[in-house]
């Protein structure tokens, strides 16, 4: 089947390049025969609309993958919602209307699989989408990526451009945010079992019960994903990305425990939150247009583990800059 945006000779704009899935997306991209265009140094600030739009009428992309974002876990989401509301807002607002502006042929939106209800049917179909009350830890970065994917279909409907939408599940990968105050469960976990390891301590805490069940894709696949849905999507509504697999949290523990060699107890602390239950996405309108992903979690979790390891003394100056 021939593709419906050849990427062949674009010109194309990571925004977020410099983010843990911008990153996995120039990796992919290298691989196809088009011209980055690099964000400006010093950073362009994407808060900024009138910087924005300039740029983006400046440099003149074909392309746009829109991944930059404020991310963070439960304890960042739950202790800054006007921060991830506002700065995630403002941002896809100023560069979907920037590439509408200048006359960008195509835009791929990130969304985040917290946008479901909270008590979503399992697996999570697109469908879903604002049938029911919403997770409140993180309740406001999901308002702030609802109005993304809102925001494609509407300009689809009102200007006629070719912005699609993709929601991707829990990620981890290389260049992942391994500060414990901001990150994500699977660093947070390995970053906890690698210090624990070095501390030679008989325990490591884990947050929560154990028991809600998660499913986690390497950033690779989701890049990968994305390069697909570029060529062969074009529709309003938004395509779930996900492994297909469910793990607890326990099991989660486990497996990074074993990937960091830490061989202690891990002690489940029910006092701290659990969030969503349980969060699944259905995946079966991604893979009828033919795509899956193929990095088991364990294989992963282990890359990964090795990258960190790799890259401590950078990830220590990283933190102690915050």
């Amino acid at each position: 089947m021939a593709d419906l945006f050849p990427l062949a000779g674009k010109r194309v704009w990571v925004a977020g390049e410099h983010g843990m899935v911008g990153r996995a997306i120039v990796r992919r991209l290298a691989r196809e025969d088009v011209a980055l265009v690099p964000s400006p140094r010093p950073r362009l600030d994407l808060r900024d609309q009138a910087a924005t739009h300039g740029w983006i009428a400046e440099a003149r992309p074909d392309l746009i993958f829109l991944a930059a974002a404020r991310v963070g876990g439960i304890q960042a989401n739950d202790s800054l919602p006007a921060s991830f509301l506002y700065d995630n807002l403002v941002i896809e607002t100023n560069v979907i209307e920037g590439a509408r502006l200048a006359g960008t042929s195509k835009l791929v939106f990130l969304g985040s699989s917290c946008i479901f209800p909270k008590l979503a049917p399992q697996p999570m179909p697109e469908e879903a989408l604002l049938t029911g009350p919403l997770e409140p830890t993180n309740q406001w970065y999901a308002i702030a990526k609802i109005a993304g994917l809102k925001l494609c279909e509407a300009y689809r409907a009102q200007y006629g451009c070719d912005f699609i939408s993709a929601q991707p599940t829990n990620l981890y990968g290389p260049f992942d945010n391994f500060d414990l105050n901001a990150s994500h469960v699977l660093p947070a976990l390995m970053r906890k079992a690698h210090e624990a390891k070095l501390a030679g301590a008989e325990a490591m805490t884990v947050w929560g019960s154990g028991s809600p069940l998660r499913e986690f894709l390497h950033v690779d696949d989701l890049a990968d994903a994305l390069v697909f849905l570029a060529k062969a999507y074009s529709d309003a509504g938004f395509v779930n990305i996900g492994s297909g697999q469910e793990t607890s949290i326990a099991e989660l523990a486990h497996t990074v425990a074993e990937a960091v060699g830490f061989t202690g107890r891990l002690e489940f602390d029910a006092s701290k939150p659990d969030g969503t239950p349980r969060k699944l996405v259905d995946t079966a309108k991604l893979d009828t247009l033919g795509w899956r992903a193929s990095i088991p979690l364990g294989e992963g979790v282990a890359q990964v583990y090795r990258w960190f390891l790799e890259n401590n003394d950078m990830l220590r100056l990283e933190v102690a800059a915050h």
